[in-house]
Parts: structure tokens; C-alpha cells; sequence
């Protein structure tokens, strides 16, 4: 049995939906970012960033998307959750540490403005700036990485549940969807699955 450590609406879906999509025996804890439970002595003993998501599992916790997903595919080769190919795999985590690396950090620069200034003026231009960056990082999404019906063409994999994931912040974002056409019919079908579904329920209830 694993242990998933969430929030609700944090990156920590992905990972949700790939155990659900597995058919893992796991279950799923909340951690409350409204009372600051990240930081608490209890989940910072679990997750010394005091982020999510984190993976408790019989060999020890893991932690950051792009290993979550990996190790989650690799556990459950039936699932086919990536491919056997070496470099068709390296691929596939070269797009989920686009997302981790880039997508997501150029997103966090919205809510999570203090982590890198303590000036309001600051603070507010990184904010301003995020519909751009945003947009430039699924403008090539949209036009170069995306291969297919799915990130990697024909075939499903732990890529997907992370770009469905970070797709949910755009809107938010101030990004134009009418622009991501491909993005938005990925985004629609990923709704549609039942692990999405499942993931869903479970962390929003």
C-alpha cells in the first residue's frame, strides 16, 4: 500500500491519476495548504521541501512529479504507462521535466511570487508577466511537443496526466485557450477517462 500526500489543485494530480490509471493499491492524504500543514513538523518529516506531492512507498518516499510518474510506470509495466524503448522513455522525461522545470515555475510566478522576491513592485511584474511566459510555453506545446492524440502520439502515457494537470491552471493564467486548440482537445479527453475521474473525486470530493 502507498500513501499519495496532495492538495487540491496543485501538480499533485498527476501523479493521482497515473496511480489511479496503474490500478495501484494506494491511498490518498490531504495536506491542508489553507492551514499550512506543508510546513508542520509532521508532513516535513515526511517531505523536508514542505511540498507536494510525495510518495510514501516499501522502499522509502519520493518526491518531485517527473520521479513520481516514473517510478509509477516502471512499477506497473502492465499499465503501459510509458514506453520500453530507452530513448522513446528519455523522451517522455524530457516532457515531464519541461513541465516540472519551466511550465510550472513560469506558473508559480502568479501565486508563489514571494519565493524569489520580498518586494511588492516585484512581486507584482512577475505576476504581470505570467500570461506571457505561460503562453509561450504552450504555444510550443501546442505546435512542437505534442505529437499526437497524446503527448507522445498514439500511445497514452505518464506525460499525459501531467500536461492535463498544468492545462487546469491556464484560464487562471490569463493564457487565450482559443489559441491551444490541440492542447484543449487533450485536455477534453483526459477529463473523459476514468482515472481522471477517479483522481478527481477523491481529492475534491
Amino acid at each position: 500500500m502507498m500513501t499519495l500526500y496532495f492538495a487540491p489543485h496543485t501538480c499533485a494530480l498527476a501523479s493521482h491519476i497515473a496511480l489511479a490509471d496503474a490500478g495501484a493499491d494506494y491511498v490518498a492524504e490531504i495536506v491542508d495548504f489553507k492551514t499550512n500543514q506543508q510546513q508542520s513538523p509532521q508532513y516535513l518529516a515526511i517531505n523536508p521541501k514542505g511540498r507536494v506531492p510525495a510518495l510514501v512507498t516499501d522502499r522509502g518516499i519520493l518526491t518531485e512529479t517527473p520521479a513520481i510518474l516514473g517510478f509509477i510506470a516502471q512499477s506497473f509495466p502492465q499499465a503501459r504507462l510509458a514506453p520500453a524503448d530507452p530513448f522513446a522513455f528519455a523522451q517522455a522525461q524530457s516532457f515531464n521535466n519541461y513541465l516540472c522545470a519551466t511550465v510550472h515555475v513560469a506558473h508559480a510566478h502568479g501565486p508563489r511570487g514571494r519565493r524569489w522576491a520580498d518586494e511588492p513592485e516585484a512581486i507584482a511584474a512577475m505576476q504581470r508577466k505570467v500570461p506571457q511566459t505561460m503562453t509561450a510555453c504552450f504555444d510550443l506545446i501546442e505546435n512542437g511537443m505534442l505529437k499526437g492524440p497524446w503527448v507522445m502520439g498514439e500511445s497514452y502515457s505518464i506525460c499525459d496526466p501531467y500536461l492535463f494537470t498544468l492545462t487546469t491552471w491556464l484560464e487562471g493564467d490569463g493564457v487565450d485557450l482559443t489559441r491551444l486548440p490541440r492542447v484543449m482537445d487533450h485536455h477534453r479527453r483526459m477529463a473523459e477517462r476514468a482515472a481522471t475521474r477517479k483522481a478527481l473525486a477523491e481529492q475534491l470530493g
